[in-house]
């Protein structure tokens, strides 16, 4: 069903087109064609997620095998998070310049070739070189992720399916320490990146058939594009349900191209992604979303990243420390559900301060534990609330920007995220030398909680609202 003809004027009639895509969008049911299209995007997420946690079960070996210092393996993960960095920056600008879809499948190709070559590394610059452009690839990946599914789904689930995406790298990670588990001692550390690398393979195979997201096209101009897509969608979905289509809502329609309409008084930020994020109307969004992924990854991978060698530490074999890290993790996977489910529920802002609240004290009890037993225990717990932050974090950055700057938003927030990811596993292997391993988990517990004032004193809620209007 189609909306009367948007207003004159050539920017006026941009903002209705975008207008009557987003409320054809917004009134489509969840469907098997949805879903279908989110296991694809969904699935990459999970095989990237294995090859970042990779280097958390490897470290150990490849420590023993080049003869690391401590700073050199903490130099070696922070490439990661430094490709990473880039990675976010230029998918994310790339994404709002040149498409979702394609920038989509090149981030695949780049760390699915780098995992190969890591497998051949000769030297601990050529290991790091190779960890880098994984880390360009994964960390490229994320915002466009992050856009594609919060375009695609409506207002009513959005938060929930992102936060089951982001919930795949808590699947991931206990992948990536099953698939190190059972390599490491026969075939050796080269094998699991050789691993993860084909795995890349078939996930782009199948990533070939996921649409370009038509709400993207509307914004750029490209009406007949979006038209096609939104027409696709519209008889995929009747296909999958059976049913005819709900009437488009008018009001939707009206409240988003209103909310789409040009400004006079910010041209220079319409027309650069950039720029919108330092606007006046999106100034204190960015300033809350920055400080949050920054403090909430300084904490994060400040743990994760020495937390097996951390136990090689408390007599744990190499071995041994992944097992224990990896039966830990399984804790991010109802974390993360239960955190898509509070994320609908509750709302945004206190779903995510919450969950970091409970990782910062987790983290404490667990760097603290006496015992082996209080050792799993506040292990488990810490990873529910480190996973499900995750999902939170993930749910609500995208949600903060206009189409014209979603991704980049989402990826400038998660570039300075890396920075703290950078900073953390440097910070901490000083810090564990000077005053023992528990200092590792008072910095992240630090982190945490910062993050979560942030969100309390300058977050908006988004929970419900369509995209177009809670990004006004």
């Amino acid at each position: 069903m189609r909306l009367a003809d948007p207003p004159p004027g050539p920017d006026l009639a941009a903002a209705g087109a975008t207008g009557a895509i987003a409320a054809r969008l917004e009134r489509l049911p969840m469907s098997a064609y949805q879903r279908k299209v989110f296991a694809v995007i969904a699935s990459a997420w999970l095989v990237d997620q294995i090859d970042v946690a990779l280097l958390t079960f490897l470290l150990g070996s490849i420590v023993v095998a080049f003869g690391l210092t401590p700073t050199e393996a903490g130099q070696l993960a922070a490439m990661t998070f430094a490709g990473q960095l880039v990675g976010n920056i230029l998918a994310g600008t790339a994404s709002d310049r040149f498409g979702r879809k394609a920038v989509f499948q090149v981030t695949m190709v780049v760390w699915g070739l780098a995992s190969l070559a890591a497998a051949g590394a000769w030297s601990l610059p050529v290991l790091m070189a190779c960890r880098f452009l994984i880390g360009v690839g994964v960390g490229g990946e994320a915002p466009v992720a992050q856009a594609m599914v919060s375009e695609i789904v409506p207002a009513q689930v959005r938060g929930k399916y992102i936060a089951i995406m982001e919930g795949f790298w808590a699947v991931g990670y206990v992948l990536s320490g099953a698939i190190s588990f059972f390599i490491l001692p026969w075939l050796g550390w080269r094998w699991a990146f050789v691993v993860v690398g084909l795995l890349a393979v078939v996930v782009l195979l199948v990533r070939r058939a996921m649409p370009e997201s038509p709400r993207w096209l509307a914004e750029r101009g490209r009406h007949a594009e979006a038209e096609a897509v939104m027409a696709g969608m519209e008889a995929e979905v009747v296909r999958a349900t059976g049913r005819p289509l709900p009437p488009v809502a008018p009001a939707v329609a009206l409240s988003v191209a209103t909310s789409a309409a040009p400004s006079a008084a910010a041209p220079v930020a319409r027309a650069n992604p950039v720029a919108t994020l330092f606007s006046p109307a999106y100034r204190v969004r960015t300033l809350m979303a920055f400080g949050m992924w920054f403090f909430a990854l300084i904490g994060f991978f400040g743990l994760n990243s020495w937390i097996a060698v951390l136990l090689k530490e408390r007599g744990f074999s190499i071995v041994g420390s992944v097992g224990f890290v990896t039966l830990i993790t399984v804790g991010g996977i109802p974390g993360f559900a239960t955190a898509a489910w509070l994320l609908e529920r509750i709302g945004r802002k206190p779903t995510t301060a919450l969950f970091l609240v409970c990782a910062a004290g987790a983290a404490y009890l667990y760097g603290n534990a006496a015992d082996q037993t209080w050792l799993f225990v506040s292990g488990f717990v810490m990873q529910f609330f480190m996973f499900g932050m995750w999902s939170c974090l993930y749910a609500y950055t995208p949600e903060l920007y206009p189409t014209r700057a979603r991704a980049t938003g989402a990826g400038f927030a998660s570039a300075f995220g890396r920075i703290g990811a950078i900073l953390g596993p440097m910070i901490v292997p000083v810090l564990v030398q000077n005053y023992g391993p528990a200092t590792a988990f008072q910095v992240g517990a630090g982190g945490f909680l910062i993050a979560a004032a942030l969100v309390l004193t300058l977050g908006v809620e988004t929970r419900g609202k369509v995209l177009e209007d809670v990004s006004h």
